[in-house]
């Protein structure tokens, strides 16, 4: 029987690449994310390359009920779900917090902390009644360190780090691994979103070195669902050759 992994967030970066990973090694995939046409073209795409199922669900994850709608409504043989990968995240704003826009605030939180316990608490009730699943939490080097102009993002990704440690004592019990994988700078869609679409501000975030792409934090995200039964990755960071830590860079 094929495994069945679902990913939050698939529409673009990392999801989209771990999407495109799971596919090509035969699984089935259930992608979500909040844009249809996106959600649709990728469905054809990879079910037409890899002749695998993909089920696209269209919701916000920061909705607790369109999440319980959208899994519940899941065939019961789509809820055999082995491998959840929580990667809906973003990071929204760049100012101190004396000047922070609130509203990006709680939009940082209630997709990061929020929408990843939302999901999880969805999905582990239907791994434990199995005694088998995995977790894969994204991270972010943000959630080891912080750094100026970070605070808020830096705080959801410390409780991701959090979450990650404490979801791992509440399941061992029932055979469930879990697993975060933090990386450094990654070139995807998320600078854009940081700085609100000004593509030059977040075109400097990579210029002179090359940063992650995607596909790296796939690979990695891939090898860590494929270890034996009784190995589990606990935590694990990736960083381009050229980050150090999360704000030292060597660029040419």
């Amino acid at each position: 029987m094929k495994k069945i992994v679902l990913i939050t967030g698939a529409t673009s970066g990392i999801g989209l690449a771990c999407a495109r990973k799971f596919a090509k090694h035969n699984y089935c995939l259930i992608l979500t994310g909040r844009r249809q046409k996106k959600l649709d073209s990728i469905s054809r795409e990879l079910s037409k390359k890899h002749k695998v199922e993909v089920q696209s669900l269209c919701f916000d994850i920061r909705n607790k009920a369109e999440v319980a709608t959208a899994i519940d409504n899941l065939e019961e043989e789509q809820k055999q779900i082995d491998i959840l990968i929580n990667n809906a995240g973003l990071a929204v704003g760049f100012n101190p917090v004396q000047s922070g826009n609130t509203d990006d605030w709680e939009r940082m939180i209630d997709t990061n902390i929020k929408g990843l316990l939302y999901i999880s608490r969805k999905i582990l009730p239907l791994m434990i009644a199995r005694k088998k699943g995995h977790i894969i939490n994204i991270g972010s080097i943000a959630g080891k360190e912080v750094y100026r102009n970070g605070n808020v993002y830096c705080a959801t990704k410390h409780a991701v780090d959090a979450l990650t440690k404490a979801m791992r004592i509440d399941t061992v019990q029932y055979g469930i691994k879990v697993t975060q994988i933090a990386p450094g700078a990654v070139e995807t869609e998320f600078s854009i979103v940081r700085f609100k679409g000004d593509g030059d501000k977040a075109a400097g975030v990579y210029k002179g070195y090359e940063p992650l792409h995607p596909e790296n934090v796939a690979e990695v995200v891939y090898f860590a669902t494929t270890l034996p039964t009784h190995v589990n990755i606990n935590d694990l960071v990736i960083m381009p050759m050229a980050q150090a830590n999360a704000t030292t860079f060597v660029k040419k």
